[in-house]
């Protein structure tokens, strides 16, 4: 598909929506905001409360969907959050309509709209790029493994949400939320402040309200920071609970999709209608443990009770008005009956940073190339082919950073590399076993928390983005889960706080994070201030 042709305006069932004014819009914060944009039927409204009002026959799927894609079409101009809509929306909406109608319900999505990053294929209309020119018109031949279990679930596949291209791995010089395909993200509290990345679209998406709840993928970070940054819940499974199928890729070892929504409760959801364990997914380098179909059940108002809970001290936020707030979250976990352990050192945390980065280099490559392979409409077969791309369309492309991450992919060897086996075998053993698993087990806890972000940083396309602390490397290197919830705010900007542990431990640490989430209340709806200035 054209550049051009995905620019068209799509009417959709009656609904009319400028694509320009989703992907191609121009300068958001240069347009005028009207005063209350929190103003919207469906604010801050949850997958159940959804439910019972399709069950009453207050709105149908339908309906629900013609809201979001009309809230999309009025505040997505300013965000550049979602890169495509999926033309076919609302007649898969009105087909769950009639199977509600004759008695079917599928289970709690069944209805419900989602956006989800382009990274995952879907087998319809809708292009899968990873935010790249490169891969324009990339029609995947079937559905990845957790878009197929998500519409048999019910749920409608309502669009792609932009991120940052590639999924940031592609220069070290990057702005969370950029891609050549589809511009600036913005985060919706402050609209020139960072929205992080990779999974920017989808954080940005679900805090403005813009769809029920989402998906992101993350290979260090790139669903907990966007879920922090921007005032939502994030989970990041053990590798594992989802499959892998289907995604653009990164690294096998590490990456992962996962929910991104407004609450625990939404997300602890969808965690549960996608997770399966797919025999052909790549290797996860961890034992396979329990998966549930509800995550649910798990879920106690009285879930800091008797925790013993550690604070990850060499992950102490140097930001005074961050550590306030991560101080007031530690009292209130306290004063909800959990036991504090203040001070869990990672003795080797300077081991696992530089070997993991190797992997990611060298499985990059393997990966990605093994991807463009198997998807006949993808005009480039290869990250060498990618390269030459981006050089001949460096003006659309590479306006701003370069591609160096690329480069160096491309100079490494294949899997069987010496150095690649060495750089696995360590940062597994040292962000695992030697890692999370010993001070685990030192201190009997239950989870370990840090704060997940800093205050979000002005958005600079010139030196890139300059992080203000994060606690995503453990979790994301081992492959273990790692939950985010908000935790409060520095200037009106979102502070998310992590709460991370074993593998296949999220039934405690969703219990933890939940009576955290209830405790505290602090998710609201952003303002979409043009600057704090």
């Amino acid at each position: 598909m054209k550049r051009r042709s995905f620019f068209k305006t799509t009417v959709l069932s009656g609904t009319t929506l400028a694509l320009t004014g989703v992907a191609g819009c121009t300068t958001g914060t240069d347009q005028k905001i009207k005063t209350d944009l929190s103003d919207f039927e469906l604010n801050e409204i949850t997958v159940d409360k959804l439910q019972q009002k399709m069950k009453l026959g207050e709105l149908t799927s339908v309906d629900i969907c013609k809201k979001y894609l009309a809230r999309i079409k009025e505040i997505d101009p300013f965000l550049k959050s979602v890169i495509e809509l999926n033309p076919d929306a609302l007649e898969i909406a009105e087909s769950l309509d009639n199977e509600r109608d004759s008695g079917k319900i599928r289970g709690p999505l069944h209805g419900i709209p989602i956006l989800f990053k382009d990274n995952i294929d879907t087998g319809d209309k809708m292009q899968t790029t990873a935010g790249s020119l490169a891969l324009e018109g990339n029609i995947a031949p079937k559905d990845a493994f957790i878009i197929k279990k998500m519409r048999d679930a019910g749920a409608v596949v309502l669009g792609k949400t932009n991120l940052s291209e590639w999924a940031n791995f592609r220069s070290t010089n990057s702005s969370s939320g950029w891609s050549g395909r589809g511009g600036q993200v913005r985060n919706p509290f402050c609209l020139d402040r960072s929205p992080c990345g990779s999974s920017a679209g989808t954080g940005a998406a679900v805090s403005a309200n813009l769809c029920a709840i989402g998906i992101g993928t993350e290979t260090n970070g790139s669903i907990v920071c966007p879920s922090g940054i921007n005032g939502v819940v994030g989970i990041k499974p053990t590798l594992g609970i989802w499959s892998r199928q289907g995604i653009i890729p990164i690294a096998h070892s590490q990456d992962t999709a996962g929910p991104m929504a407004r609450t625990v409760k939404d997300a602890a959801i969808l965690l549960g209608a996608l997770a399966e364990f797919d025999s052909n997914d790549a290797e996860t380098h961890i034992e396979k443990g329990e998966i549930f179909s509800d995550y649910t059940q798990f879920l106690n108002l009285d879930g800091l009770k008797g925790k013993r809970i550690g604070i990850a001290s060499q992950m102490i936020p140097s930001n005074r008005k961050v550590k306030e707030v991560f101080d007031k979250a530690v009292e209130a976990i306290k004063d909800a009956g959990a036991d504090i352990i203040d001070s869990v050192e990672f003795e080797h945390n300077r081991k696992w940073g530089k070997p993991s980065y190797q992997v990611l280099l060298y499985e990059f490559k393997a990966d990605l190339n093994t991807y463009l392979q198997k998807h006949p409409n993808a005009s480039v077969k290869s990250m060498a082919e990618i390269i030459e791309f981006n050089k001949k369309n460096a003006d659309k492309e590479m306006p701003w950073f370069d591609q160096e991450i690329f480069d160096m992919a491309q100079e490494k060897g294949d899997l069987n590399t010496e150095e690649y086996l060495e750089a696995l075998k360590n940062s597994k053993l040292f962000a695992g076993k030697e890692g999370i698993d010993r001070v685990m087990k030192e201190h009997n806890l239950d989870a370990i928390i840090a704060q997940t972000n800093g205050p979000a940083w002005n958005i600079d396309w010139v030196n890139g983005d300059h992080f203000s602390g994060g606690s995503s490397s453990p979790a994301a290197i081992s492959g273990y889960p790692n939950i985010t919830v908000p935790m409060g705010f520095v200037e009106e900007l979102p502070i998310g706080i992590s709460f991370f542990g074993k593998a296949w431990s999220e039934p405690k640490l969703l219990e933890i994070a939940y009576a955290f989430e209830q405790t505290t209340k602090h998710r609201k709806s952003p303002g979409f201030k043009k600057s704090l200035m």
